[in-house]
């Protein structure tokens, strides 16, 4: 690998031709945490669409199992993090809320895979992201998002709820925490390298 100039006391700096970036879409249902997962893993300052939610939204988004939710994303959430010497991945969050689900065929567009985030306690709201990915043949990671502290179901019942392959890795996970989103980006990237025949070792170690 080659490397650009560097100096005493700095890592070296990866010459840009060598680096490798890989476009990963994060879905979900409706305040499932992906802006939050996105924030929290991003080396840039995120771009987000949040908007504040109206009186007008009320028939249209429920929000009564989300306390405290008080914007919603309407068009993406956008970050940057360097998972290896030269892999760069860029994340793009999808909208949850039906009505801007026209975006994702656009913002799926060159994606290597794609995060399902989960809720288990609203576990049906995911099931359109599963569906999407898997109708368009896209590699996807479920990621059981742990509100609380507390993850009330275990993967097998997750897997056998979505009604998923034993192929498709399923993670616990805090969308707050860095290590832990970093964790679960990596394994979707050893995921997509598996499917591809390519060696994963080494990903973010």
């Amino acid at each position: 690998m080659d490397f650009g100039s560097s100096s005493p006391g700095r890592p070296p700096r990866v010459t840009a031709s060598r680096a490798t970036s890989a476009k990963i879409v994060i879905a979900g249902g409706f305040g499932v945490g992906k802006t939050t997962l996105v924030g929290s893993v991003s080396e840039i300052r995120p771009l987000t669409t949040e908007a504040v939610m109206t009186a007008a939204a009320i028939d249209v988004d429920d929000a009564s199992k989300i306390p405290g939710k008080s914007t919603t994303t309407v068009a993406m959430d956008f970050g940057r993090i360097t998972l290896d010497e030269d892999l760069i991945l860029y994340l793009f969050g999808t909208p949850g809320q039906t009505r801007f689900w026209f975006m994702w065929d656009e913002l799926v567009r060159g994606a290597i895979g794609a995060v399902v985030l989960v809720d288990t306690r609203r576990l049906a709201d995911c099931f359109a992201a599963v569906d999407f990915f898997e109708q368009r043949g896209l590699p996807y990671v479920v990621g059981l998002n742990c509100f609380d502290g507390v993850q009330p179901y275990t993967t097998q019942d997750v897997r056998d709820a979505l009604t998923i392959g034993q192929e498709v890795p399923i993670i616990n996970c805090d969308a707050r925490g860095r290590e832990s989103t970093k964790a679960l980006l990596i394994s979707l990237v050893e995921y997509v390298l598996r499917l591809r025949g390519a060696a994963p070792a080494g990903v973010g170690s």
